[in-house]
């Protein structure tokens, strides 16, 4: 078992893959596909499991396909269809970045209908169980590699940069839903894991309390976004990693959580429990 740097936009600690035996999860974005292959050895995978499909944990899936046609690809049922056509996916991320969308993401590739291996929540895959986790992503799902006790959970558990303590939670629209993120966490906890591997960045070696502060973090930032506008809440998330660690740390949180978006999502939420 290893995490993967696979260096987006040559930046360390942003996006990380976890290799466990021949499976690849979250394996990142197409522009990063070369590093990940030449981490890999240019050995196959045989399957990658996906937490969820936004671009900078899925991104890349087609690509890799392509490179190897035999590959699986497992992913939750309402996530698979954007995959297998990705217009609405890419529609909805222009929506937030714009016309840096190629030079973030690079060329989507559609993953085959044969080669997509839909998931709900409840299966069972070569020595991981798996659970339905949204909140962040409406199509989130988590896996638990009952070996190890690693639970990996892609956004579930926020983002942390070592060295630093910090935990962000990235609330960019449109699915954000803080009360099924809560039972998402619960949930997490409840499988008893003796670690977390997350996307952004590495592994979580006291998973009760980082859960915990998960959850507070939710909370505080949910509260903080109902009572501000999207600029004060930008600044409020820069100023957090800036006070945090050292600026280069703090760059790759800005990376790894694009501050202007968190708002976004958050607010929507809101808007949508008073409509």
């Amino acid at each position: 078992m290893r995490l993967i740097d696979v260096k987006h936009l040559g930046r360390e600690r942003v996006i990380g893959c976890w290799q466990v035996g021949d499976l690849l999860i979250d394996p990142g974005p197409e522009p990063s596909v070369e590093t990940l292959v030449e981490a890999l050895g240019g050995e196959a995978p045989r399957a990658l499991l996906l937490t969820h499909i936004h671009l900078d944990h899925a991104g890349g899936a087609g690509a890799l396909v392509r490179r190897w046609p035999s590959l699986d690809v497992y992913v939750h049922e309402v996530g698979a269809p954007h995959l297998a056509d990705p217009a609405r996916l890419l529609s909805s991320a222009a929506k937030l970045y714009g016309d840096q969308m190629q030079r973030l993401w690079g060329e989507v590739v559609p993953v085959p209908e044969q080669n997509l291996r839909r998931l709900s929540g409840g299966e069972s895959i070569d020595g991981f169980e798996v659970i339905y986790t949204p909140g962040h992503a409406s199509h989130h799902v988590s896996f638990l590699h009952r070996d190890s006790g690693r639970a990996f959970v892609g956004d579930v558990a926020g983002v942390r940069i070592p060295p630093a303590e910090l935990i962000q939670p990235p609330t960019p629209p449109p699915d954000i839903d803080l009360e099924l993120w809560s039972d998402s966490l619960h949930r997490v906890a409840e499988w008893k894991p003796e670690s977390l591997g997350i996307t952004h960045f590495g592994t979580i070696e006291d998973p009760v309390l980082h859960l915990e502060r998960v959850g507070e973090r939710l909370t505080d930032w949910g509260e903080l976004a109902r009572r501000s506008d999207r600029y004060s809440f930008e600044r409020h998330v820069r100023d957090e990693a800036s006070n945090a660690t050292d600026p280069e740390t703090a760059a790759t949180y800005a990376h790894a959580l694009p501050p202007e978006q968190q708002w976004l999502g958050l607010d929507r939420y809101w808007r949508k429990c008073e409509s």
